[in-house]
């Protein structure tokens, strides 16, 4: 598989210097991971940032039963790894490819130096980790209050906006499974298929080749601040 080693697609350093790119390249140690191969250990101890060059990574954590709840997808542009190389301590999360991926391991020590060097990448790790909060506070309250059809619902919105290809519809690609749903809302593969199928009678998905398309995204949004209480 023929990809260029280099960081200069990674959101997080968008607008640096080329040399700084390109020195950030040679500090970085460069591997790719086959699918389904951990990439970081939950309670691990390194403290590398790794960025996404190519493929697509999962991030989880498990319960003491062993259930697998996943917390997000990342693709090619993003890192993930900053918590652990800011203050240190044990990693909080599993990482697994979920396809052939080419990551770059920048050392805890040069991400430290990148971001006191260039107060705009620290920006932009600090909204991130806000956006993360953001979304961690959001899921937690869905879990403590809305029934396992509205939390369908609700991941089913998340996803959407995040893939909006106009005013009121989304394509999320490629087509969320089933079982992938419910680990990331605390329920069963069974449930959710029933919750999508009665999302598609009622138009509001399709499953197309491309993916799955979502529309009505301000009715669907309104369902679900309804039973929140929003």
């Amino acid at each position: 598989m023929s990809v260029q080693h280099t960081l200069r697609n990674i959101m997080l350093l968008d607008g640096l210097p080329d040399e700084v790119v390109d020195q950030l390249n040679k500090q970085c140690r460069w591997k790719w991971y086959d699918t389904n191969e951990q990439i970081i250990d939950r309670q691990g101890e390194s403290t590398d940032v790794f960025f996404i060059v190519d493929g697509r990574v999962r991030i989880v954590i498990y319960t003491v039963g062993g259930k697998e709840i996943t917390l997000d997808d990342f693709t090619e542009g993003k890192q993930f790894g900053e918590m652990a190389a800011i203050d240190g301590l044990p990693r909080s999360a599993s990482v697994m490819a979920i396809q052939k991926s080419l990551l770059a391991a920048m050392p805890q020590s040069r991400f430290m130096a990148l971001l006191t060097g260039h107060p705009v990448v620290a920006e932009r790790v600090l909204r991130n980790m806000a956006h993360i909060i953001r979304i961690s506070n959001e899921r937690i309250m869905d879990l403590s209050t809305l029934g396992a059809a509205n939390r369908v619902h609700a991941e089913i919105l998340r996803q959407a906006r995040n893939n909006m290809t106009g005013d009121d519809e989304a394509i999320i690609s490629p087509i969320p499974i089933h079982a992938d749903i419910g680990s990331r809302i605390s329920s069963t593969r069974e449930t959710v298929a029933r919750v999508m199928n009665d999302l598609a009678r009622k138009g509001f998905v399709e499953r197309q080749k491309d993916g799955l398309v979502v529309r009505n995204i301000d009715e669907l949004s309104q369902m679900v601040e309804d039973v929140r209480g929003d």
